[in-house]
This record gives structure tokens, sequence and C-alpha cells, in this order.
């Protein structure tokens, strides 16, 4: 994870292009999805300046937006088709949810901090008319995934656990794919898993990444500090 800028010199939307291509992004349906979709309209006000540089974000409560790279090599891992429902956990405010919405049938959210879901909402509603609407958005415990939206074709944790947490794992489609950062929180590497009769197996490194914590009853306790 790049070091959060503190006087970022602005940027356009064609300089993420450009940092993602040179961080060996090549789907070019993902590439349109980030073309399509202003990341200045998912992150805090004072952070605008920093939207299209290549970093994470500081959005609160001891969490940051995932950086743009690092997020579209994950979403890059799941081979996404078009047909799939996804499961995000971690919603944070909305950027890789609104990515994911363009290249999957339909995405299911879950976030766990009812003040940074409510900006993801409202941050996805004004996508509404470009045709994001395929986004059911949910406040509660992600580390225990969503069961009665189960089974997913893909899913993606954007937060560090040592393991796949069990409820995740299951509600994985057979032949479907999860990716996750699988570490203490702070110094992990994303892994992407395929579903298979016998269970989850690993697929390939996806990249060494620095992640905040997995927080849930399958996850960290939630009062627990964060990794950073």
């Amino acid at each position: 994870m790049a070091a959060l800028s503190r006087n970022p010199v602005p940027r356009q939307p064609d300089d993420l292009l450009r940092a993602l291509a040179a961080a060996g992004i090549r789907d070019e349906r993902l590439l349109e999805a980030v073309r399509a979709t202003p990341r200045a309209g998912f992150v805090p006000p004072g952070e605008v300046a920093a939207a299209y540089l290549d970093v994470p974000i500081a959005i609160g409560q001891g969490q940051v937006t995932t950086q743009p790279s690092l997020s579209a090599r994950m979403i890059e891992s799941l081979a996404l088709d078009g047909s799939e429902h996804v499961l995000e956990v971690g919603t944070g405010l909305g950027f890789q949810t609104a990515l994911l919405a363009r290249l999957a049938a339909d995405v299911v959210s879950i976030e766990m901090r009812p003040d940074i879901a409510r900006q993801a909402r409202a941050n996805l509603s004004r996508l509404s008319r470009q045709g994001v609407r395929n986004v059911e958005l949910r406040i509660g415990d992600g580390s225990g995934g969503v069961p009665d939206r189960a089974p997913f074709d893909a899913v993606v944790v954007s937060a560090a656990f040592p393991e796949v947490p069990a409820p995740l794992a299951a509600q994985v489609r057979q032949g479907g794919r999860l990716v996750q950062p699988i570490g203490p929180g702070g110094h992990e590497e994303v892994v992407c898993f395929e579903r298979t009769p016998s269970g989850l197996v690993r697929l390939r490194l996806v990249t060494p990444a620095c992640f905040v914590r997995l927080q849930g009853r399958y996850g960290f306790p939630p009062d627990d500090t964060d990794g950073s």
C-alpha cells in the first residue's frame, strides 16, 4: 500500500488509467469501468485532489480506501465476464463496488460501519442514471458473508485475516473464485482461491499488500486495533 499523500498534485482520470496500465492491468472491461467511474465521487471532500492518484485514501474510523491498482488486481483475478453474482466484503465508500457492478450481473456488498455505509449508498446512488443499479448494500458483519444471498460466483474480501473465514468459503459456488488478503493485517499476501468439490484451493498469489484487519465474529474482535 502506497503512503497516503498529504499534499498531492491534482490529477485527472486519465492519470489513474495510466497508473493502472503501468501496474500491469490488462483487462479492457475493467479499464473501461475505471474510465466510466469518477473516483472523485468516492472520496471524502477534503481528499478530492488525491482521487486520481494511485494511493489509498483515509475515510475515517481507522479505514482507508484500497489503492486503485491493488483493487484492480483483485478484481482482475476474478476473471468476471458479466454474468456473475458477486459478494463484496467491505464496501468502504463504494468505488470498488461500482467497478464490480459494471463488470458483473449484480453485487451484494456488506459494510460493518453504518456511517461509512451511508456515505457509500449516497455515492452509488449518483451513478444510478449511468446504469449502476445492480448493487444491494447491507450493513453488518461481513466476516459471516450474506448467507441468504449465497451462493456467489465471486467474492472479494477487502480486509485481512490469516485464513478465509469458514462462512465465506462456504458461500462460494462450485467453480467460483474468492480473493482475499491473507495475513494479520498490515503485511499480507492477496490470494485468489477457487472452489472445488473438496473446498477452496489456492489458485495463485495476486500480490503482496497491506490491508486493515477483517473484523467480526469470524475475523478479529471488533474492538481490536486495526492494522495499517
